[in-house]
């Protein structure tokens, strides 16, 4: 499946077939968290946090793929992500698009 953040595949004409997203919504455990915070006094990268977001969005980007086959499409075109804070050290991310088939 191709996925782009154009609204167009180069050399393709399509067939709009509608909006699918995915989501999750990951937290880390209470002593990852713990140990992070203190990372905020001295500076620099959450690497826990980062990780986390890296594989939120994987798991977004895999279930708006799964709905976007669902539809029998064959690429995803404007793809556009979105996060959010839930709670402390929680985090929602989405992943939307709008799914098409090849003429």
């Amino acid at each position: 499946m191709i996925l782009v953040n154009t609204d167009y595949i180069t050399g393709k004409e399509l067939i709009t077939l509608g909006l699918v997203k995915g989501s999750t919504i990951q937290s880390k455990h209470i002593g990852r968290d713990i140990t992070q915070s203190f990372k905020t006094i001295v500076g620099g990268e959450l690497k826990a946090y980062t990780e986390m977001m890296n594989e939120a969005r994987a798991i977004a980007t895999k279930r708006m793929m799964d709905e976007a086959a669902q539809m029998g499409a064959d690429g995803i075109v404007n793809v556009r992500y979105a996060s959010a804070a839930v709670m402390q050290g929680a985090a929602e991310v989405m992943a939307y698009g709008t799914a098409v088939k090849f003429k």
